[in-house]
């Protein structure tokens, strides 16, 4: 379970709903419920639940491949973290490799145990945190309404060689029209900013932290979504699979984040913000949305059974200005931040 959570989602969304809903009653009779509203936090004011994790609680849910790209490596070199930790697994696995492949092996090996010391030290002094949020929310064309936040998206403008459709993330929440509100979740996870200090002294080991500190973030969010999609939604609460079936995403639905192919406007960080607060586990934003510390991961949780992952890819001026219009900003601040997906 994980180590800290601030409110049981459930409670806390049922007493929104009636504060929501108790509007008009407040109004005609105030002096009836103010001793219940005293005793809640008010909507505008409540606190999202938020997750606290040691780092031995999300170290098993790191994906090592990224670890190991990062570093220069293939990613047949992260099986490394698959193998038992005696002398003679890792005999055997390094002997596994061609004679022009050892010695890379060998450094991958030593990486890896490198990383182990690295995070024993980590779990003594930072904690990763996390925030996340159900909203009800529709789609209106390549919009989300999210709690009555116009949350614009991207469609895929690239015709694709099967003639498969043009994609975009809005297609997997229900549609306005239909009059049913859809749910949609929201997160965000950090590592602490404590963790730049960690081998300051060290080059080689303050890189090593850094490195390990993005994983440590994703690793976190992976752990958070199976605890969301298992008991806080619940849309999945027979769900068991073993953490690499999670790696490769056998679980139902999708979890993009903001620079992910399918959401690559870093600018969306903003809206997210509002509806998240995510200064509540320490991410602030700068002037162009990058988030700090730079060791955190904020996006999108989707249930629909057919939700899938996708890129953009390369989109017209046309869609760059419907989609500046959409978020009410310049077509050339938006220009900016979707330089990389615009058709030269």
């Amino acid at each position: 379970m994980p180590t800290d959570i601030l409110f049981t989602t459930a409670i806390r969304w049922t007493i929104l709903t009636a504060v929501k809903s108790c509007g008009s009653i407040i109004r005609r009779q105030e002096h009836n419920i103010y001793y219940i509203i005293q005793s809640i936090t008010l909507y505008r004011d409540y606190q999202l639940p938020t997750i606290n994790y040691k780092i031995h609680e999300v170290s098993p849910y790191i994906n090592w491949i990224y670890f190991f790209h990062a570093w220069g490596f293939q990613p047949k070199f992260a099986a490394i973290a698959n193998i038992h930790g005696c002398d003679s697994c890792r005999a055997m696995w390094l002997a596994a490799f061609p004679q022009e492949e050892r010695a890379k092996a060998a450094e991958a090996m030593q990486l890896f145990k490198e990383a182990g010391r690295v995070l024993n030290r980590l779990d003594e002094e930072i904690s990763v945190q996390c925030i996340y949020r159900l909203c009800s929310a529709n789609a209106e064309g390549d919009n989300l309404i999210i709690e009555d936040t116009v949350f614009p998206l991207l469609r895929q403008q690239t015709p694709h060689p099967d003639g498969s459709p043009f994609f975009c993330l809005s297609d997997f929440i229900r549609p306005l029209s239909s009059g049913v509100p859809d749910t949609i979740g929201l997160f965000a996870s950090s590592v602490s900013a404590e963790s730049k200090e960690c081998y300051k002294d060290d080059p080689y080991k303050h890189l090593l932290v850094q490195t390990l500190a993005d994983r440590l973030a994703e690793a976190a969010t992976e752990k958070m979504h199976e605890y969301v999609r298992k008991t806080v939604w619940g849309y999945a609460p027979d769900e068991s699979l073993s953490i690499p079936d999670l790696l490769v995403e056998k679980y139902q639905g999708i979890r993009p984040a903001v620079g992910y192919p399918s959401l690559p406007d870093q600018s969306v960080n903003f809206i997210l913000d509002e509806l998240l607060d995510m200064k509540q586990i320490g991410i602030t934003l700068t002037e162009n949305g990058a988030m700090y510390p730079h060791a955190s991961v904020c996006g999108l949780m989707f249930s629909h059974p057919r939700s899938r992952y996708f890129a953009v890819g390369k989109i017209g001026e046309d869609q760059l200005e419907d989609y500046a219009r959409r978020r009410g900003k310049p077509i050339e601040e938006m220009r900016k931040f979707l330089a990389a997906n615009l058709k030269s």
